[in-house]
């Protein structure tokens, strides 16, 4: 009898709780895309949410695409005064 409720177990669980369709898709991506999504944040001001939204993808996934491609920001001088310094990141 045991053995009966546990195959009708494992049957209402695969149908019911895992069914066949909830399996995702991992979608992948080309270098060029990741580079212009990243281009979004870098170059045009967007913020992570609102580019990772116009390109369809998660916060998430652009921020690990930017931690790898986005470029190395340019060091300020050591003489550098922190009008100076604010003024260069306000740009």
């Amino acid at each position: 009898m045991t053995v009966g409720y546990l195959k009708d177990f494992q049957e209402f669980f695969h149908e019911t709780v895992m069914p066949e369709k909830s399996k995702r898709v991992r979608r992948s991506f080309s270098d060029q895309f990741k580079q212009d999504a990243v281009d979004l944040v870098v170059k045009q001001g967007y913020s992570f949410k609102a580019a990772a939204d116009a390109v369809g993808v998660g916060a998430k996934s652009l921020r690990d695409w930017h931690a790898k491609l986005a470029p190395e920001p340019e060091p300020c001088d050591d003489d550098a005064s922190a009008a100076a310094l604010q003024d260069e990141s306000s740009v």
